[in-house]
């Protein structure tokens, strides 16, 4: 292959150019366009706009379970059987406690998520109160939340109180979503976030791959969020939990797609924050360094219900592959304190579920 091609792809996304979905759909599935060049295309358009820097984030799962959505790909979903730590909302004080864990730990977005359907005025009126005493401690870090459905007016309030960030994912194409989930629509995401974008908040959105989706159902979700200009963009992998209504048997995610579509989104979204989210030690395996090159973002300390790997070894990935971390914290001085875990993430058919000391860290 013509190593034009690829320069091209660089250039064209460099200048803004919205790629056709003929060229999006070989990049995902032509095998004569070669990995590496790919990535090191990828990564030219990722060094452009964040240079070798990894944002972390620290995610705190502030309610588990309890969730009236059948969402067909998580485990707090009421149409799950995974056997998960069911508790209510944290209080104000162990959620702010974990803000003081994560930033010290060098995340530069601190990241609470709600199970439920949407953020009723109590839960707002409530996370108002959380959000001003972690930024009056931290004035200058940045705080993302997702907590369901929320209406224009929440969204103003919210920003108001001293919000960052909004997450809400797509998690799957408009065409594929009545396959993923029966209780709610596309449309009432997409309003979400537009409710967002309309208070000033920054959006926080992405997909999961793996869950039956077809190569056009990517391609229309990296291109929707680049036409809401998503700031942050998580990418998703399948994550297998026992229990869930979605198999991760059907997934069929190898390493190389998974780097395309890495790709993909990065040569679509070329100011974006992209994040290498769930799943990336299960799928990427023994290639899970190369996507930090078209992904500057990813999560320490596992994820909402699964496992990750240690913050050892993933901060010593970051520092040999020549990144450093968006921190205040030095990346050394991190790696002097982090103490080496065992990194166990799967027992080989699927995810590992957080016990309750990881997911309640502050009250141990």
């Amino acid at each position: 292959m013509d190593r034009f091609f690829y320069t091209e792809l660089a250039r064209r996304s460099m200048d803004g150019e919205e790629l056709d979905n003929a060229v999006c759909s070989r990049i995902l599935s032509d095998a004569s366009l070669e990995i590496l060049p790919l990535l090191d295309a990828a990564y030219q358009v990722r060094k452009a706009n964040f240079g070798n820097e990894v944002r972390v984030h620290i995610l705190n799962n502030a309610q588990n379970g309890h969730c009236p959505e059948d969402c067909h790909y998580c485990a707090q979903a009421k149409s799950s059987k995974a056997d998960i730590e069911e508790y209510g909302m944290k209080s104000d004080e162990e959620m702010l406690q974990e803000a003081r864990t994560a930033y010290s730990k060098g995340a530069s977005c601190y990241c609470m998520v709600f199970a439920g359907r949407q953020a009723s005025q109590s839960r707002i009126d409530r996370l108002k109160r959380v959000l001003s005493q972690i930024k009056s401690e931290f004035p200058g870090k940045e705080i993302c939340v997702s907590t369901g459905f929320v209406s224009n007016e929440g969204a103003v309030e919210l920003k108001q109180a001293g919000l960052d960030r909004l997450n809400h994912n797509l998690n799957t194409s408009e065409a594929h979503y009545p396959s993923i989930c029966t209780t709610h629509t596309f449309a009432d995401r997409l309003n979400t976030l537009l409710a967002a974008k309309s208070a000033g908040l920054k959006v926080c959105s992405g997909m999961i791959v793996g869950m039956g989706e077809e190569h056009l159902d990517i391609i229309d979700v990296a291109k929707r969020l680049r036409s809401l200009k998503a700031e942050s963009i998580p990418v998703n992998l399948l994550v297998p939990i026992e229990g869930n209504v979605l198999s991760p048997q059907d997934s069929n995610l190898t390493p190389d797609f998974i780097l395309r579509i890495l790709c993909l989104f990065r040569f679509l979204n070329p100011t974006s924050e992209i994040r290498v989210a769930a799943g990336r030690e299960l799928h990427l395996r023994s290639l899970e360094v190369m996507a930090l090159y078209p992904a500057n973002s990813l999560f320490l300390q596992g994820y909402l219900n699964a496992k990750g790997t240690s913050n050892a070894r993933t901060l010593r990935m970051i520092k040999d592959a020549g990144f450093s971390i968006k921190s205040e914290v030095n990346l050394d001085e991190l790696l002097k304190e982090t103490l080496p875990q065992q990194d166990l993430v799967s027992d080989g058919s699927k995810a590992l579920l957080k016990t309750i000391k990881e997911l309640r860290p502050a009250i141990q």
